[in-house]
Order: C-alpha cells, then sequence, then structure tokens
C-alpha cells in the first residue's frame, strides 16, 4: 500500500475541539486547513457556507444535528408518560442553543410537550432555574451538549434526582455519574472521521472541498438505579435495546 504523501500546496491541518477553537483558528488563518469536531452548528456559527461544500479552509465531524432533541424529548415522554414540560437547560454563550431549541420546537408539538428555555451560566444559576422549573408538576430536562453542562454535572444530575426531573444526557459520562440515560453519538467514530479528514488533506485534497461529516451511529445509555430512584419502570424492550444499562 503506498505511503500517504503530504501535499507541498497543503500544510499539516490544525485540529479544533469546539466552536469557539475552530472560530478562533479561522480568524487566525485562511491558508491552513481546519478541521474540527464537537461542533453542532458549523453553518450558524460560520465554519462554514454549507454541509456539503464548506467554502472557506475549515470542514469537519459534526457533533449532533438538529433533530437530536426530538429523539430526545421522545425517550423522555416514552419513559415518563405523564411528562408535559421539558426544559433546554444549557448556557447560550458556550453552546448552539437556538439551534437545538428552534429544531425541537416542532418534536415538542407533536408529543404533547411545552418546550421551557433554561439558559444557564453558573452553579448559583443552576440551582435557582431548576428549583423554579421543578415547582410545576410533570417536567423533565433536556441538556445538549455544553461546555457549562459537563462543568456543572453532578450538580445538575444531583438537582434533577433531588426534584424527581427525568433527564437526558448528551454523554455516556452523566449516566455512569448518576443521570437517567444519554443517547450520544459514538465518540471513536467522530475520532476515525476526524483522522480521515487529516489524511485526505495531507495527500492533497481541499477543506474547502470535504464536505462536512454527520454522525452514523449513536448510543444509547440508561442508568436503572437513576430510574427506580426517580419511580420509573423502564419498558424492556427499550432496555433490550440500550447499549448500555449501568445498575
Amino acid at each position: 500500500m503506498p505511503k500517504a504523501t503530504r501535499s507541498v500546496s497543503n500544510p499539516s491541518p490544525e485540529i479544533a475541539q469546539s466552536t469557539p477553537v475552530a472560530l478562533a483558528l479561522l480568524q487566525e488563518t485562511r491558508s491552513i486547513p481546519i478541521v474540527f469536531f464537537a461542533v453542532s452548528d458549523p453553518v450558524g456559527s460560520g465554519l462554514v457556507s454549507s454541509l456539503g461544500r464548506p467554502g472557506a479552509n475549515a470542514t469537519g465531524v459534526l457533533l449532533y444535528e438538529e433533530g437530536i432533541v426530538g429523539k430526545w424529548l421522545a425517550m423522555l415522554k416514552e419513559v415518563a408518560p405523564r411528562l408535559t414540560r421539558v426544559a433546554l437547560v444549557a448556557n447560550p454563550k458556550t453552546t448552539s442553543y437556538d439551534y437545538f431549541f428552534q429544531s425541537a420546537k416542532v418534536s415538542a408539538f407533536a408529543l404533547g410537550i411545552e418546550l421551557v428555555p433554561l439558559p444557564i451560566e453558573t452553579a448559583a444559576d443552576v440551582e435557582r432555574a431548576v428549583q423554579s422549573f421543578a415547582a410545576k408538576p410533570y417536567g423533565g430536562l433536556a441538556l445538549p451538549p455544553d461546555s457549562t453542562n459537563i462543568l456543572h454535572r453532578d450538580l445538575l444530575i444531583r438537582l434533577a434526582n433531588k426534584f424527581s426531573l427525568p433527564a437526558v444526557y448528551p454523554y455516556r459520562s452523566f449516566v455512569t455519574a448518576g443521570g437517567l440515560m444519554s443517547y450520544s453519538t459514538d465518540v471513536p467514530q467522530q475520532v476515525r472521521l476526524v483522522a480521515s479528514f487529516v489524511d485526505r488533506i495531507l495527500r492533497g485534497a481541499k477543506a474547502s472541498d470535504l464536505p462536512v461529516e454527520t454522525p452514523t451511529r449513536y448510543e444509547t445509555t440508561v442508568n436503572i438505579t437513576a430510574a427506580k430512584a426517580l419511580g420509573l419502570e423502564l419498558p424492556h424492550a427499550w432496555l433490550a435495546l440500550a447499549d448500555e444499562v449501568v445498575e
């Protein structure tokens, strides 16, 4: 098999994890290729012109398609049929909040769910916002991928359990830490896709010509202990399809 050869015209690409990092690199250079990952709205954030034709010197891997929240809402409704309200919890400064919120409206309406914006930033915000939301019955939480949510992971899980709020999280680590469930992209697949971009660029491809890759594999993780604490009985068929069951 021939070895990968590096194109004279293509410098080694920069790897950018998250939208803020990718945007910062894009401001610094329009000639060095940038491969991003952990990015949810590359078009809305200005990283690329379109997913099919990025158009500049950046391309990469989409973390979540906008319709993911619809899947999260359906999961919540399935495990908690009486649920009528779901708060979308995240920091608009550190995640593509509108990207997720706007796309979730149609799914929420179809499921008979009131979608409630719950912007947070500090630990005090989290305490105040979740407690206020929990004052009304039949509520649940959906957490998009967000560095603020990761920072306050344990607090969010503790409050969700304290106020008996079924919650769906963006990463498996939230579930192994005591959260109810997650439906997340396959991280190893994302890493392999990033490596594929780097390989193609080193062989001479232009980032502007490489379509942004969308996730094709997702993993469901559920925590039986958390479900019991919330008074929920997870459907057996649903458990059978889960990729991982935490007890």
